[in-house]
Formats: structure tokens, C-alpha cells, sequence
């Protein structure tokens, strides 16, 4: 009856002060609507104990509540995460625990094996329902914004490897390969000899058949091994996605690392998020605990003020910064789209806990970019120290068609997975 009473209290509290197209069903039959609109999603509390949830409704609490199966939530994910964040303002404080927490972890090479592995060998089959024919798992480039999320990508890849200045015949690392896009695009038009690593078995294995399939074992070479054993050196080395697994105390030596391996006139350009909380907080309410809990174990994001300084640490200089969340927020909007359009195939090789973690996870994705909570930025850097003949007057050359002088978007077709 306590239970009951503090939820009527609280139900009282957010009605009197914000209207949501929300429907709150109880374990007695009880429905209350939260506003006169068609309710969008459905919460039900299938005993009374679940109301607890409610009564701290975080990001991280209804989140692990919804995962768990202690409470059931019906809508699409959109609407369900900003409904959350709504309830979650209305209630909490965004200071103390629900503040953008900042949070050092530890790093090994084993222990970050373990959560890539944890993260991405979900299985491949699995990616390929929501992701693009390619398999791009990370912020697509939409230079006009109508693009497709597939011509997206390698519009991506193409501007990366632009930035890069990446010529015929030079050697390229990619940190974190993927499925291989990247380095197979390298290798086909821009006919570079590439090295692609990644801890993912099932990233490996896929990424490797691809090669084979396109003909270019001669260029290209996928290794399932950590960054910090690659031995030599390489005139490009580039990095999508990956280094929010380093971890903000090893940032310097990340960066230190691939100072070693670049060539004295090469460049390297890191793509990765950022948190938008100068002191590296975490997302407020909760949001970046329900992500280290179910998603990414160890991950962690820094500003990028701290990761400009890191490279320096690093003896590397900043030659471009470019920032991309407001493509990323529509990659994630696309990704959750394709996902609810799958569910059901998704379920089937996930399992309901796993769907409801990214049902989840990509939707609040989505919503934290548009908030501004969380960034995506391109940084290209070289060797520190270097004299400034060595840059470009103007980011002109980003632009300007590669010099194999292939359209990225008419070599695209949506049937061919060879990259």
C-alpha cells in the first residue's frame, strides 16, 4: 500500500506538469493516461514491485527494468526514449548520481578482447538486419543529406580516405577493420596495400572472405590481433570507431602508438565519439550506466579537447577537425528504423533480452547526438614538428573526385557485398 501511494503521489506530480502521449497500465488493471493524446507507448507493471522503477525513472532503472523483463514497454523506440528522457527530467536532478558521473576503468589487453568480443561476435547475421549491405558499423556521411544509408557509407569511406590523401601503391593500417569496408575500398580504387585489424573473430572470419571474394589477398590482409602488436610502419593508418575502447587514462599511449607505427610523412586520421562534457563526464540520468552495463563494457568517451590534447602527448599534430554528429544522429535514426523493421528475424537470432538492449541502445543513440550530449569528430593528424609545407592551403582537396576518378556513388550496388 506504501508502494501504491508514492506512485499516485508521483503520477500526480508528473501529470500536474507535463502532458506526454504516455499510458501507465498497473498490475490491477489500472490505466493512466498522461495526456488527452493517443498514448504512443505503453508501460506496464506487471506487479507492484515494478513501480520502483518508475519512482527513479533514470535512464539506466527503466532501461535494466525493460531488459530484465520486470517491466514490459510497447512503442517504437523513438518515442519510448524520449518519453524516458522526459519522465527522467521531470523527476530527477542532473546532479549527483544522474550528473554526467566521470568514471575511470581499467584496461588490459585481455579485458578489452573480452568486451569487443562481447559487443560485436553477437553474429554477423545479426548486424546485417539493420546495418548496410556493406556492413559499415559507424557514422555514415551524408554530404547532401538524401543519400541512402549504403551510398552514405561509402561516401564515408571515400571522404576518409580523401582526407587522408591516400595514393596508388601506399601502405595503409586500419585500427578496428570492421567487416573490412574501408580497407577494401582502399585496396580496389585507390590501390593501396592494406593491413586490417580486429579483436572480433566474427569480424575476421566475414572480412577475410570478403577479401578473397573481391581477388585482393595480393592487397589486403586482415588480422585478428590487437593494435598495439603491429609491427613496422605505415604511410596511412586510420581508425573508425574504435577508440572509445582505449580508455581515457591510455588515450596518450593510443596515440603514442600510432606516432611509432606511421611513416615520417604520413597521416593518420581517428574517428571517433566524444562525450560534449569537458571534464569526460558520462551521459546524464544515467544513460552512459545502462550503456557500460549492456552494450559496451569498458568503453569510454572523451571530450575532444581531451583528445586533441592526448595526441599532442602523442607527438602528433591536429591538421583537420571536422565535426559530424548531426550525421551520425541520422545514421542511428536509420539503423534504428531498419531494426524495428526486422524485429522479428532479429529476435530470432538474438533473443528477446539482446533485441530489447538495442532496441534500446540505438534509438537512445539517436537521441543523445540530437541532445548534444555526445559528438563524432574526424580528426586527420600527422608526425608533430613537421614543417607547414607539408598541409594543404585548403580542405579543397577533401572534395575534389579521388584520383582513380570513380563516382562513389555509381559504384555502388546494393547487391554486391565484396567491400
Amino acid at each position: 500500500m506504501f508502494l501504491q501511494n508514492r506512485l499516485s503521489t508521483w503520477i500526480s506530480g508528473i501529470r500536474s506538469q507535463i502532458a506526454l502521449p504516455l499510458r501507465i497500465e498497473l498490475w490491477n488493471g489500472q490505466c493512466v493516461d498522461f495526456s488527452s493524446e493517443a498514448p504512443r507507448v505503453t508501460i506496464r507493471l506487471p506487479q507492484a514491485s515494478a513501480a520502483r522503477y518508475l519512482l527513479t525513472p533514470s535512464l539506466s532503472n527503466l532501461g535494466s527494468a525493460y531488459v530484465e523483463g520486470a517491466i514490459e514497454v510497447k512503442g517504437a523506440a523513438n518515442d519510448m526514449i524520449s518519453i524516458v528522457n522526459a519522465l527522467a527530467r521531470t523527476t530527477l536532478k542532473a546532479e549527483g548520481k544522474f550528473d554526467r558521473v566521470v568514471r575511470s576503468m581499467r584496461h588490459s589487453k585481455r579485458m578489452d578482447a573480452e568486451a569487443i568480443r562481447y559487443h560485436y561476435d553477437v553474429s554477423n547475421d545479426f548486424y546485417a538486419q539493420f546495418l548496410d549491405q556493406n556492413m559499415v558499423y559507424s557514422c555514415a556521411y551524408f554530404e547532401n543529406g538524401d543519400e541512402s544509408l549504403g551510398q552514405a557509407q561509402v561516401k564515408k569511406i571515400d571522404h576518409i580516405l580523401k582526407k587522408i590523401r591516400l595514393q596508388p601503391g601506399q601502405s595503409l593500417l586500419d585500427i578496428g577493420c570492421g567487416w573490412g569496408a574501408l580497407v577494401l575500398r582502399a585496396a580496389q580504387y585507390y590501390g593501396a596495400r592494406c593491413v586490417g585489424v580486429t579483436l572480433s573473430e566474427n569480424q575476421f572470419a566475414l572480412a577475410r572472405e570478403r577479401v578473397a571474394r573481391a581477388g585482393l589477398d595480393h592487397l589486403v590482409e586482415i588480422r585478428l590481433q590487437d593494435y598495439r602488436d603491429v609491427a613496422g610502419q605505415f604511410d596511412r593508418i586510420t581508425s573508425v570507431g574504435m577508440f572509445e575502447h582505449v580508455g581515457l587514462k591510455h588515450l596518450s599511449e593510443y596515440f603514442a602508438t600510432i606516432n611509432g607505427l606511421l611513416a615520417p610523412d604520413g597521416l593518420m586520421m581517428n574517428h571517433g565519439i566524444t562525450t560534449t562534457d569537458p571534464d569526460n563526464g558520462q551521459t546524464p540520468y544515467g544513460g552512459g550506466e545502462f550503456i557500460d552495463r549492456y552494450v559496451f563494457p569498458q568503453g569510454e568517451l572523451a571530450h575532444v579537447g581531451q583528445v586533441l590534447k592526448s595526441m599532442q602527448q602523442g607527438a602528433l599534430e591536429a591538421f583537420d577537425v571536422e565535426n559530424l554528429r548531426r550525421h551520425y544522429a541520422r545514421t542511428c535514426a536509420i539503423w534504428t528504423d531498419n531494426f524495428e523493421a526486422n524485429a522479428g528475424t532479429i529476435r530470432q537470432l538474438a533473443g528477446d533480452k539482446r533485441f530489447r538492449i538495442w532496441h534500446v541502445y540505438l534509438a537512445g543513440c539517436r537521441y543523445a547526438f540530437e541532445q548534444d550530449w555526445i559528438s563524432l569528430y574526424q580528426i586527420v593528424g600527422g608526425k608533430a614538428g613537421r614543417h607547414p609545407m607539408v598541409m594543404p592551403w585548403s580542405r579543397g582537396y577533401m572534395y575534389q573526385l579521388p584520383a582513380h576518378g570513380c563516382d562513389s556513388l555509381k559504384d555502388v550496388n546494393p547487391d554486391n557485398s565484396s567491400y
